[in-house]
């Protein structure tokens, strides 16, 4: 019997062909998000990230697949304690989107500090009216969490002469443009010392609602939080209160809790938040991009090597910097 790779991303007819010439022995099945749920138990290999429910328990009871690439970074589609248990090696995107992600998150802070809203909203009324801005030059950013995206907006950032202060759960490999990498207890240390503060980090039970009120509290009143990780990293009423209470200066997000944002989300008309719909990941390039990843990982598996971006705790839901699987190249 072939091997069943099934399929769950946007990929086109170039993609397949290519996934086919690095495994041609291969049975492959683009499933799409309409026939994923049920293809997945047949499947020996999985590459995509299924937006629909999953019988996940079923899969793993099934015992059929061996291995899933995730086409994300974030994991916690697919992570449920059965998979993590099981046998099924994991991997995961890390790093394919940072250049997208980082390139957004720039432009969100750029935005805010140019009060680009502001005159946006101006030009709609055909107001020509000079307004107060703020500067990234020389400011100090907090990135929490320094993987794939967090060390590409570190190099970003750079170029503004940014002073850059970072934590990650695994403190190795210090980039040369980050001033100062702390472990991630050293989270409450770094939380006053900065002007920006950049969440970069995955979505698991140690992260869940870790910017909550008392971490907001920490936090200089004139200082700007950005999100472009995940959405439930913050605990949105108590950002709500925070902002509508000016004990902080803005927010700027690309992912939000829940997603879609309720159209009777407060935070919608707040003037001082930037928000835009989990788009910090596209680009021309992603689906050639993570194909790129997947036939490379799907010859190493062909001939027993380590996976790039294997999942070695899948509890944790993203590669460790350091351990013995290779990364993607940043």
């Amino acid at each position: 019997m072939p091997i069943r790779i099934v399929l769950c991303y946007p990929v086109e007819a170039k993609h397949v062909e290519r996934i086919a010439a690095a495994m041609p022995e291969a049975e492959i099945v683009d499933a799409g998000q309409e026939r994923v749920a049920d293809e997945l138990f047949d499947a020996d290999v999985f590459c995509g990230h299924a937006k629909v429910p999953v019988d996940w328990d079923g899969v793993v009871k099934k015992g059929r697949l061996q291995w899933m690439q995730s086409s994300a970074a974030g994991m916690e589609h697919c992570l449920t304690p059965s998979v993590i248990e099981s046998d099924i090696a994991v991997t995961s995107a890390s790093g394919v989107l940072a250049d997208q992600v980082a390139e957004h998150t720039i432009a969100l802070m750029t935005g805010w500090c140019r009060s680009l809203p502001t005159f946006l909203r101006a030009q709609a009324r055909k107001e020509f009216i000079r307004r107060p801005t703020r500067d990234l030059t020389r400011a100090t950013v907090g990135v929490v969490g320094l993987g794939g995206v967090g060390r590409r907006l570190a190099r970003l950032l750079a170029a503004f002469d940014a002073r850059i202060l970072a934590t990650d759960m695994f403190p190795v490999d210090k980039p040369a443009c980050v001033d100062a990498l702390w472990p991630a207890d050293g989270l409450d240390e770094l939380l006053p010392a900065v002007d920006f503060l950049a969440l970069c980090l995955p979505l698991n039970d140690s992260t869940r609602g870790m910017i909550d009120a008392e971490k907001l509290s920490r936090m200089k009143p004139d200082a700007l939080l950005v999100n472009v990780a995940r959405g439930p990293l913050v605990v949105a009423a108590d950002l709500i209160a925070a902002l509508e209470g000016g004990r902080l200066a803005g927010a700027v997000m690309d992912v939000t809790d829940p997603e879609p944002l309720p159209p009777e989300s407060r935070l919608w008309n707040l003037p001082n938040v930037i928000i835009t719909p989990h788009v910090g990941g596209q680009s021309r390039r992603r689906i050639d991009d993570m194909t790129d990843l997947f036939c490379r990982n799907l010859r190493r598996w062909s001939a027993g090597e380590p996976l790039i971006n294997y999942l070695s705790d899948k509890r944790l839901g993203f590669p460790i910097r350091g351990g013995r699987y290779p990364l993607w190249v940043e």
